[in-house]
């Protein structure tokens, strides 16, 4: 039996997970991902909700960002 894993996500990690898992889904929904490509379409899901994090990050400012 394989030992289970545990994991302490910080919030932002827990976004970008939650982003690249719609992500991912969307690409098994569309029939992109077979099992030659899984890890591939899955690193490919968590670099795009990363870059979309990020480019949110730059464009829009929150409240306390603007502060000041």
């Amino acid at each position: 039996m394989e030992e289970p894993k545990y994991l302490k996500l910080h919030w932002s990690e827990s976004v970008v997970a939650v982003a690249a898992s719609q992500i991912f889904a969307a690409y098994i929904q569309a029939g992109r991902v077979n099992d030659s490509n899984e890890e591939q379409m899955l690193l490919k899901s968590i670099h795009t909700a990363i870059k979309l994090a990020d480019t949110a990050d730059t464009l829009v400012k929150s409240d306390e960002e603007g502060q000041g």
